[in-house]
């Protein structure tokens, strides 16, 4: 009889382990059944990009970079370098930013935006100065200057890849947190935002999320409350691992976080409490020893001392 209850309860938790893993995959799927952000729907061209005391082979390495970005940003093929040059005048050649001037190569071409910029170095680092020109009012809709881009060649194409969505697709300018736990009905905040229990939908990615540095809290009863900062990436996952222990010690990301507990006998309230008991004590005692004991022995002789 007790071993088919074990065998119950175990295919039990086994079905509800499956329930769950089923559920979290349904959400995964429907979330990537609902597809990509909506593609931009006007027409781009990239006119150029301009070198300012830099190479001009990394500038073409960027622009085709940017070029690329733009591409999958758009519902409609960019136009190449060498079929803008080619639609182009030679007088419209030499346009080096005029929003009248790029606004008329735009035409040409038949796009409704026009892009151009310039790649200055600072110091060890580049910086991107681009605009983007609407062709039907020949005004420019938005200018950007990127962070410096410096590092590996991953950083250099991150932010111009940064760069093509801060101009055109900033509401599409964001990335991921994956939290991760080891335990269950934990809750999570970031930001100070309440986002749930553990385990979150989704397999725990917090999708949507602005770039930059994000506060991440989780905490249970019975467990110190854990606490990290976390870096977002454009597009990227940011996987925070949070081993939640009963100790004085919170392992997170990497990192090891201590908590000090002071003794009990350092506390306020026992020192209170002793200094309270000690004068009681004390009270207690002068008083016994200060007092007299009387004895009456009228009839007594030797009480008397006769």
């Amino acid at each position: 009889m007790i071993a088919s209850l074990i065998v119950v309860r175990r295919l039990t938790s086994l079905v509800s382990s499956v329930l769950v893993v089923m559920a979290l995959v349904a959400s995964v799927t429907k979330a990537r059944a609902e597809g990509p952000e909506a593609a931009l729907d006007q027409k781009i061209a990239v006119w150029r990009f301009d070198a300012l005391g830099i190479e001009n082979e990394l500038v073409a390495r960027l622009e085709t970079l940017f070029r690329m970005e733009l591409a999958r940003l758009s519902k409609h093929p960019l136009p190449t370098r060498r079929e803008i040059e080619r639609a182009v005048t030679s007088e419209q050649q030499n346009c080096t930013g005029e929003e009248r001037c790029l606004a008329a190569i735009g035409k040409k071409i038949g796009v409704d935006v026009v892009v151009t910029g310039t790649v200055g170095a600072m110091g060890s680092s580049y910086v991107l100065n681009i605009k983007a020109v609407d062709v039907a009012t020949q005004k420019q809709i938005k200018r950007i200057e990127s962070d410096p881009l410096r590092g590996s060649p991953d950083d250099l194409i991150e932010g111009v890849r940064v760069a093509a969505y801060r101009l055109l697709a900033p509401a599409q300018l964001h990335g991921s947190i994956q939290v991760q736990t080891d335990i269950l009905g934990a809750e999570v905040r970031l930001d100070d935002k309440p986002i749930g229990k553990t385990p979150l939908a989704n397999l725990g990615v917090l999708a949507k999320q602005q770039l930059g540095k994000h506060r991440l809290r989780v905490q249970a009863p019975g467990y110190d409350p854990f606490e990290d900062e976390v870096d977002v990436h454009f597009q990227k996952v940011s996987q925070v691992e949070v081993r939640m222990i009963p100790s004085k010690e919170v392992l997170g990301t990497g990192k090891l976080q201590k908590i000090e507990r002071k003794p009990f006998y350092t506390r306020t309230w026992f020192i209170v409490g002793v200094g309270v008991a000690a004068v009681l004590v004390g009270s207690v005692i002068g008083y016994n020893a200060g007092k007299v004991d009387y004895i009456d022995c009228p009839e007594d002789p030797a009480c008397r001392g006769e």
